[in-house]
């Protein structure tokens, strides 16, 4: 020790010394230094980590999708909350477990079991993504379809591999999925099922798919129109229209469009169709494709336009009715060149009610057919052929020279008239009376009316000059029509004035020649013209309203009349026609008088004139039912002229007859005249009818009627019709014998005396 201390005491030694202290110490600091950053480091690599470690955890809880780590050794090291709610386990009780143990049943794709180390065992490496079965959320029976894919990661647990499984919960993906398939099937069935025709059609307008409805409008199958251009189909003429909406369409003007419209078919027939179109566009708006429903209008347009044509033409000849005409007519007229180029020929048979009357209605339409036909070929496509009444026609001509036009026309008429109209054995000659009008300044301003009343009023002077002729209007002819406008215009006010008034005219029974009763005719007691008959202005009644009102006024004056009369069983007949009847006005007229006046209603009789306008089944057969029903007798007058009014003894409710003065006034001479009145009046007793012959003027036509059958007359021989005062005035006879309103059945109708009368 003391050496070392001599030793330490040399200079050179303790210097040395000192160095070698100071190295050490150098070196231990410089070591502490280093231990230091290292620990800090360390402690750093750590906190790192640990944040990692927090990162990675938070990011896998809070994923949809599920994570499982299994270490080499099967152990459960990673399970993410989302994992372990799609494969039904406990996390806590399931991590650091071995995978065997999972409480996990599963099934494949094919339902067949799975069971965990089989879906997620360690070592897998997935090419693609597996599907399993997890049980549901709701029972046994419900199953969450998860999608999972395994990786193998080396070095992933405590220096050993790893396989990372992730879960993906593809139920809603699956559902919405089938969804799609079964929304996709549906639409399938429905588009193939549909009644109608259905197509998608892709951006450049071509069919991408097409029902069989589809096919069968077209013509062809559903395979030859895939891909077809749809505008191809198209009828040429209609391909603008559809390009314009599809334009609008496209640039987002409208939703959709509907447009009637043709195609043409296979097989080159073209049908109409009703086309609804709608875009179908992508999330963002771009145009993705179209839509189309197609419906067969073929149909309905021929329908609409047919009905069309009925409201514009004659159902029984074809020809334009009067609205056409009119139509047609103005329109010429408000052309420039009107004045000369345009005319109007009116053309009237002649002789057509007795024709219609002879020989009925069928034949009376066949000749109206045959008189229609005459007309189309006189005017060679020239002008437009109307029927605008009954036997009435008119025809507007446009023509560069339209008076050598008309006269060509009207000459072809009467040559084509000529020819006659075969009816059974019968051969029909028909006339007609033509009037043509020139549009001049004065009728172009009147307009169609004007030029119409032009050629009517020609027409008239032609039948007033001798009939089947033709007559070119000049001014004056228009103040006839003039006088009679003006005398319609009077005749309404005489109706609300009440100068119309009823004359009787007396009615006897033939056997004992005393009065039972009167039939009412009416008069006007004109302030200028004097006593008006009712060929004077009944005429003009065209207004059905004026014509019912002057029939509730003549009713009233009838049941005063009988109100007045010395005798209570009196009876009055008053005239009316098909025009009144069918709004029950009439009717009601006269069972309103019945009550009023406290009469019985056999003494107010109705006498039914212009039967042959009667249809049977019709209001105006229930009208007559109601008053016959009521009580009031129903006479029909005009018996025995033509077919039609012998059916409607069977077809109206009808309680006697009067025979047509026509039988009566060539009796008893005329041996064809005596036997149809025999005839006739052995008919009418057969059906139970009360029987009446008017237009008697001598003692032999009333003795020979009376002796055949016929128990009341009226006529000349009798007295003529007066005003109420001068028939209450005479002393007559009156005998009780009111019309039974229901047919009575007569036991043997033919048990009547031998007839002497001369020529029977």
């Amino acid at each position: 020790m003391g050496g070392l201390l001599d030793l330490l005491q040399q200079p050179h030694v303790a210097t040395g010394a000192a160095v070698l202290v100071l190295v050490g110490f150098a070196v231990a600091f410089l070591s502490f230094v280093r231990s230091g950053r290292a620990r800090r480091a360390r402690d750093m690599a750590l906190r790192r980590e640990r944040s990692l470690r927090k990162q990675f955890d938070a990011i896998l809880m809070s994923a949809r999708d599920g994570v499982i780590i299994v270490a080499q050794t099967g152990e459960i090291a990673v399970l993410t909350e989302a994992a372990a709610q799609m494969i039904g386990v406990d996390r806590a009780n399931a991590v650091g477990k071995a995978l065997g143990s999972l409480p996990f049943k599963g099934v494949d794709e094919h339902m067949r079991p799975v069971m965990a180390h089989e879906a997620f065992a360690p070592g897998r490496d997935d090419a693609r993504p597996r599907v399993i079965g997890v049980p549901g959320r709701r029972g046994e029976d419900d199953l969450r379809w998860v999608q999972v894919i395994s990786r193998t990661v080396p070095d992933a647990v405590d220096g050993g591999p790893a396989t990372i499984t992730t879960i993906m919960d593809t139920t809603g993906l699956q559902e919405a999925t089938e969804a799609l398939q079964r929304s996709e099937t549906q639409f399938r069935r429905a588009m193939d099922n549909a009644p109608i025709g259905m197509a998608l059609v892709d951006l450049e307008w071509r069919l991408m798919e097409v029902n069989r409805a589809f096919a069968e409008l077209m013509g062809s199958t559903v395979a030859a129109l895939r891909g077809t251009p749809f505008s191809a189909l198209s009828h040429p003429h209609d391909l603008q229209a559809e390009r314009d909406q599809l334009q609008r369409l496209y640039d987002g003007l409208q939703n959709h469009f509907s447009l009637e419209k043709r195609y043409v078919r296979s097989d080159g027939n073209v049908v109409w169709a009703v086309v609804d179109v709608a875009l179908v566009r992508y999330a963002g708006g771009a145009p993705d494709h179209y839509v189309v429903q197609v419906r067969d209008s073929t149909d309905d347009r021929l329908t609409s336009e047919l009905m069309a044509h009925r409201a514009m033409h004659d159902p029984l000849t074809g020809l334009a009715n009067r609205t056409l005409m009119q139509d047609v007519l103005q329109r010429v007229l408000e052309q420039p060149d009107a004045a000369h180029r345009v005319g109007v020929i009116a053309v009237d048979l002649d002789g057509f009610k007795g024709l219609n009357d002879r020989f009925g209605h069928a034949t009376g339409d066949n000749a109206l057919v045959h008189v229609a036909g005459v007309l189309r070929s006189a005017t060679a496509g020239r002008g437009t052929v109307a029927r605008t009444g009954g036997d009435e026609f008119v025809i507007v001509v446009q023509d560069s020279d339209a008076p050598k036009a008309l006269y060509d026309i009207a000459s072809s008429i009467h040559l084509g008239l000529k020819r006659p109209l075969q009816v059974k054995r019968h051969q029909l000659h028909l006339h007609a009376s033509v009037g043509i009008a020139i549009a001049d300044d004065d009728t172009i301003e009147g307009g169609a009316p004007s030029l119409l009343g032009a050629a009517d009023a020609a027409m008239y002077r032609a039948k007033a000059m001798g009939k089947s002729r033709t007559e070119v209007y000049e001014p004056s002819m228009r103040v006839t029509t003039e006088n009679q406008s003006a005398l319609a215009g009077e005749l309404v006010r005489a109706i609300d004035r009440g100068d119309l008034v009823l004359h009787y005219q007396p009615v006897l029974e033939l056997a004992t020649r005393t009065v039972v009763g009167y039939e009412a005719l009416v008069r006007w007691q004109h302030p200028t013209r004097g006593l008006l008959l009712p060929g004077a202005f009944l005429g003009l009644l065209d207004d059905r309203k004026v014509a019912t009102q002057l029939g509730t006024n003549l009713v009233e004056q009838a049941a005063v009349f009988l109100t007045q009369c010395p005798s209570p069983a009196t009876w009055v007949s008053l005239n009316v026609s098909a025009e009144q009847l069918g709004d029950s006005e009439f009717a009601n007229a006269i069972l309103g008088a019945i009550a009023h006046h406290h009469l019985s209603p056999q003494r107010l009789v109705v006498e039914l004139t212009e039967a042959s306008m009667v249809a049977p089944n019709t209001r105006i057969r229930h009208e007559l039912t109601e008053l016959r029903n009521a009580g009031v007798p129903i006479l029909l007058d005009d018996f025995g002229t033509g077919v039609s009014p012998l059916s409607y003894l069977r077809d109206l409710p009808v309680s006697g007859v009067k025979l047509d003065m026509s039988f009566v006034a060539g009796i008893p001479e005329d041996p064809a005249g005596a036997r149809v009145s025999r005839a006739l009046g052995a008919l009418a007793r057969e059906l139970g009818l009360a029987t009446i012959a008017e237009g008697i003027e001598t003692e032999s036509q009333a003795d020979f009627l009376s002796r055949c059958g016929w128990r009341y007359g009226q006529g000349w021989l009798f007295g003529v019709a007066q005003p109420a005062s001068a028939a209450l005035r005479l002393g007559i006879d009156f005998t009780e014998s009111l019309i039974d309103p229901r047919p009575q059945e007569h036991d043997n109708p033919f048990d009547l005396p031998p007839l002497h009368a001369a020529g029977s």
